[in-house]
This record gives C-alpha cells, structure tokens and sequence, in this order.
C-alpha cells in the first residue's frame, strides 16, 4: 500500500457502523483501517459503554477526536440559539470540524483518505459524509454488499459484539439531548437519565432567556413535555402508532429484527436524522 494512503471508519456508537467495523475486520483484515469516534462529551454513557466493547472484538483503539471547543462554547457562539434540524450547527462544529481538522494536512499534502461510511442496502435515498476534497473517497461496503438492517444485526450478534444498551429505550445513537429524538424518547431519558435531561432542560431555559425560539422537542419546552398529564398522552399516542406499523408490517419469521430494532422505521424523523451522528 502507498504510504500516501489512509484508511478510516468513523463510528457513531450506533449499530450500522458498529456492524461496518465488524464486517470489514472480517473480509479485509489487511486493511490498516482506522476506527474513530468524534465525541462531543455530550454523549449517552451506553455509547462509551458499547465503544468499549467493540475495541475488544476490533483488537484497536478507537481514536476519540475531541472538539477544540465544546458545546457551551458554541452554544454562546450562536447566540444561545439551540441547534435544530433547520440549524444543525452541532453536528457541523461538534462533528464534521474535528474531522476534517484530524484529516487535514494528509489530504493537503496528497494523501488519498478512503472513508467507509455505514450506509445500508436498504437505505438508497441516502448520502455519507461528503468531502469536498478531490483525496477524498467515499465507500459503501454495507450497500455495496446487499446489507440491510437484518444482516446488521446479524452481523454484531454473530460476532458476539451485541448492540447499545440504549436500543432498549431509544431509536438510534446520539448527544443526549438529540432534537431528532421522538417525544417518547425524551420521556424515556427522563427516566434512564435524570440529570442528562435537567442538564437540557437547563439549556433550554438559557436560550430562552437569550430570546431563542427554539425548544428540543418541537412544538413544546421540556418542562410542558414531562408535565404527568402530557406524558400519559406522549406515551398513548406512541403505543397507537406502534400497533398501527405493527399492523401493516409483512410479518417474516426469519427476521431477526425485534419490535424495538423496528422503532426506527415508525419515527417521524428517521429520514432526516444526521447520518455522521446516528450511524
């Protein structure tokens, strides 16, 4: 291999990259590939937990990259404005910027990076990390090999690797007070996570304070949300959307996918999600 060459895997603490690292550890081991994970300190400890794990099965460390300035400083930056879906600028500044900081003298000084990004078979609307950069390429070894969800968790199970504890309770990976959480999910961190979700409920106080019209959860403040009254409503409305999907799902005995690895496919913000952070 040309010594002016990388091979890196970004991984989110979700089970679709966690899968790609497996599989590629498996069919090419000689790859000297480089396994990450930007860490925005705001993370659910299920994701440490599982990041751990995965370091035994890969026999490597996974290099945490750790923002240059943490959230509260860009918090500030932006006005105390919260991050949103129209305004992404924790995944741009907590993620995307340290990246590209970790990669950048390489790829100005020629190196050719091969990124693999954890995009499945069944996933065709959607895109990886897109460098701008002519020395970055772009793989899609999951979508390239006819993997879909299924064979993602049969992958991490058939290694032994398992997934997050936190699929027990929540959808996908992420900062703790992710704003592409489903309500339901924000009540359930309430409970998994107390002080994680005082802690967003805290921030959400400051930035209306500095006149932000932003709240985490659209359509309400979190104080609203964990009212008992509205939590009993989040959790009936949600148990009625459930059985609806589960209604129309063509049931396949094979599957390996249980009611809650399904959760993603009934969110109202599957789609939308940042791949970089939920992959």
């Amino acid at each position: 291999m040309s010594a002016r060459e990388r091979h890196i895997l970004g991984l989110s603490g979700g089970r679709d990259s966690a899968a790609l690292a497996v599989f590629m550890r498996q069919t090419q081991p000689q790859l000297p590939i480089e396994y990450f994970f930007t860490d925005t300190g705001k993370e659910l400890p299920e994701v440490y937990d599982f990041l751990d794990r995965l370091e035994g099965f890969l026999g490597c460390r996974i290099v945490r990259l750790n923002p240059d300035r943490d959230f509260d400083f860009w918090l500030a930056e932006y006005g105390h404005f919260l991050p949103s879906p129209k305004t992404r600028w924790c995944t741009r500044q907590l993620k995307l910027r340290p990246l590209e900081r970790w990669l950048r003298d390489d790829l100005e000084n020629g190196t050719v990076v091969n990124s693999y990004v954890a995009i499945r078979a069944d996933e065709p609307a959607r895109e990886g990390y897109q460098s701008t950069h002519p020395n970055m390429h772009v793989h899609l070894p999951l979508k390239e090999a006819g993997i879909d969800r299924a064979g993602v968790v049969d992958i991490l199970r058939d290694a032994d690797v398992g997934e997050p504890a936190y699929y027990s309770w929540r959808s996908r990976s992420g900062c703790t007070f992710c704003f592409f959480q489903q309500k339901i999910e924000w009540v359930r961190l309430s409970r998994q996570h107390p002080a994680a979700f005082e802690e967003a409920k805290a921030y959400e106080k400051n930035a209306k304070e500095h006149g932000s019209p932003f709240t985490w959860s659209q359509g309400e403040s979190l104080d609203e949300l964990a009212q008992p009254d509205r939590v009993a409503s989040i959790e009936a409305e949600y148990e009625k959307r459930r059985l609806r999907f589960l209604a129309r799902r063509v049931k396949n005995p094979l599957s390996a996918l249980t009611v809650q690895d399904d959760e993603e496919s009934y969110s109202d913000s599957a789609e939308s999600a940042c791949i970089i952070c939920h992959k």
